[in-house]
């Protein structure tokens, strides 16, 4: 047992000696070049920041929220509560994004991203050219009342001088947000409508026939459910979602 701690001590101490011997290069890790060491931690920051809120930014300049709005509110007319549960419409929305925005992403990826990878062009002309796709279609969708509002608005807080144009990302991505949102809540109303007069028909035929110690969503959903799967609901749904996109 002391031989066994004796060598272990001994590989500790061979050990922390060659660590000791090593030292940290940081001119490995920050080259020698225009830019200062500070400089470039400040640009490692603002990677890191820009790539942890990717997601946050491509959920807002994509259809994704008209899609998870309307399965949202599907089953909420439904009354299924938590079927199909979240993960299911969180990755079928997002599926459905790729699909609407697979020839935007195409246009951003050739002629912007893969250009400044390869260092054919600068950083400012691919940020220009991997925008641009993404502005045509926010462009292309978004309402002219909220991009006017929000134009409005930064002339208000930014001054006359300093107003942002209707294609400036202040404005329309914001704007896009919002007029996404609106789109989203105006196809949940048409999903919800017919659910809701069945659960009116089944209520009142309930309380007709004096059956009112039984609530009426114990009908009315399998009804509503049949209803759905007779009318072939998921691929009229979906269909029309992809066809309101420009």
């Amino acid at each position: 047992m002391i031989w066994r701690l004796l060598g272990a001590l001994g590989i500790l101490a061979l050990s922390s000696q060659v660590a000791f011997g090593q030292t940290l290069d940081l001119q490995s890790l920050f080259p020698s070049g225009d830019a200062s060491v500070s400089g470039r931690i400040v640009q490692l920051l603002v990677v890191m920041t820009v790539l942890s809120v990717a997601p946050g930014l491509l959920m807002m300049v994509t259809s994704f929220a008209r899609f998870a709005i309307a399965f949202s509110f599907l089953r909420t007319g439904l009354g299924l509560g938590t079927t199909p549960n979240n993960l299911i419409i969180i990755s079928l929305a997002l599926f459905m994004t790729l699909f609407v925005m697979a020839p935007t992403f195409q246009d951003a990826w050739d002629n912007g991203v893969r250009p400044m990878v390869e260092n054919k062009i600068s950083q400012q002309d691919g940020y220009t050219r991997t925008t641009a796709p993404f502005r045509t279609f926010m462009r292309a969708n978004v309402r002219e009342k909220d991009l006017a509002m929000f134009e409005q608005m930064s002339a208000e807080r930014f001054g006359e001088q300093n107003k942002a144009g209707p294609d400036d990302l202040r404005v329309l991505m914001p704007a896009f947000m919002i007029s996404e949102i609106r789109r989203g809540f105006e196809i949940g109303f048409l999903i919800t409508l017919p659910f809701l007069v069945i659960d009116l028909v089944v209520a009142t035929i309930m309380t007709a026939m004096g059956m009112m110690m039984m609530p009426p969503t114990v009908v009315s959903l399998p009804l509503k459910v049949l209803f759905f799967v007779l009318v072939d609901g998921w691929s009229l749904l979906v269909g029309a979602l992809v066809k309101s996109f420009v």
